[in-house]
């Protein structure tokens, strides 16, 4: 019997998907992430698409198309494992004392893919479109049960497709100014709720069914993402690049359910002066949502709605929590192996990272920590990401 609770665990985070910090972007990429999210006035990748559709306009000519079949990632807190291994070895009446033991930490477990298809012209005109597909599940223990029970979640399962184009324009204001556009449509399914321990005992043995038939909620919407990158031809050793998207115009905000996401303005800055030691070197600066579109969660209660239990507040997060800062370093880029490395810093703490592409394998891990209250410090989540990728 004593198995069965982790298995329960187990099967949520292999089908559930959420973020309970700020959700600005709707894909994570551990390139990216390792260098602290920083990616307004930079991109280079299929999946800058989902920071500044503009970007993609950086995406080499040299490595001509660039497909990407496989595009897995897998993220973890890191208390997560020792979390399942307590419930692992409690029997029944020590269930409840294990999650009283991590009550106020925080777990996060995330599986996606994105599977893309980009190619830069030689005309000053580079496109990507792709295919995205995430689970994950994030809960927060409590000793007491109050507000939001004894076991938090939020969580949500979502896929869809993704297209994107952009266009430079030479000779504009001294420089070249890249016009972006994307177009998003997604299918999500949600779930958010407080189990209290008579619910947590009761379904002990079929927890994710219980959670999937009680508090799910169905949604979809389509997305325009729009942006600009303009480089100077100035200040050529800097090579200094400015930024600004406009992203999840339309119904992405799935009726502000959880895992909603918000019409969202970002700016960045980035310079990659020429080292002649390194390949490449890109230092970046951005400020996302400068509206305060993001907004917390906060348990309404009502016993007789169970599925309306959560709503959006009006409360900002800090503004340390809009900021990211990255450099990324890229040692060696040649036809066969590539090696890039990566840092910054991400809602208040580091992020590192490694991006290893070994001919069609490429193999990418990131840590960053996320901020999920309102102010710094309030809540933590240090994760841990790995991305396995084939393609050329």
């Amino acid at each position: 019997m004593k198995r069965l609770i982790p298995l329960s665990f187990m099967a949520l985070s292999s089908l559930l998907q959420a973020d309970m910090a700020i959700q600005e972007f709707l894909y994570k990429d551990a390139r990216i992430m390792g260098a602290g999210a920083a990616n307004t006035a930079v991109g280079g990748y299929s999946s800058s698409l989902f920071y500044n559709p503009a970007g993609l306009i950086n995406i080499k000519k040299s490595h001509g198309v660039e497909v990407e079949l496989l595009g897995l990632s897998v993220t973890s807190s890191s208390k997560t494992q020792a979390f399942l291994n307590d419930i692992s070895d409690a029997n029944d009446t020590e269930v409840i004392d294990v999650v009283k033991k991590y009550s106020g930490d925080a777990f996060n477990e995330d599986v996606a893919n994105y599977s893309s298809f980009s190619y830069h012209t030689d005309s000053n005109i580079a496109y990507s479109m792709g295919i995205l597909a995430s689970g994950d599940i994030n809960f927060i223990p409590h000793a007491n049960e109050g507000t939001n029970g004894l076991l938090e979640l939020h969580a949500r399962v979502y896929n869809g497709i993704t297209l994107g184009a952009a266009y430079k324009l030479e000779n504009v204001l001294e420089g070249s100014l890249t016009l972006g556009v994307g177009a998003t449509y997604m299918q999500q399914k949600s779930y958010e709720v407080g189990l209290t321990e008579s619910e947590v005992l009761q379904h002990k043995d079929d927890l994710a069914t219980y959670i999937q038939d009680t508090y799910e909620v169905d949604n979809s919407g389509f997305g325009i993402d729009l942006g600009l990158l303009y480089e100077p031809s100035f200040l050529t050793f800097w090579h200094p690049s400015f930024g600004m998207s406009l992203m999840n115009i339309g119904t992405l905000n799935f009726a502000d359910v959880y895992g909603a996401q918000p019409m969202t303005l970002n700016f960045g800055a980035a310079v990659s002066p020429e080292i002649s030691w390194l390949d490449a070197l890109t230092v970046s600066l951005d400020y996302v949502d400068a509206l305060n579109a993001q907004q917390m969660r906060i348990r309404n209660y009502n016993p007789y709605y169970s599925k309306d239990q959560y709503d959006n507040a009006n409360i900002e997060f800090d503004m340390l929590q809009h900021i990211r800062a990255g450099v990324s370093a890229g040692v060696i880029d040649n036809s066969w192996f590539l090696l890039t490395l990566n840092s910054g810093l991400y809602q208040g703490s580091y992020t590192a990272g490694l991006d290893i592409q070994l001919t069609v394998l490429k193999l990418q891990f990131a840590t960053y920590q996320e901020q999920l209250g309102s102010q710094v410090g309030q809540l933590e989540d240090r994760r841990y990401m790995v991305q396995l990728g084939i393609g050329w």
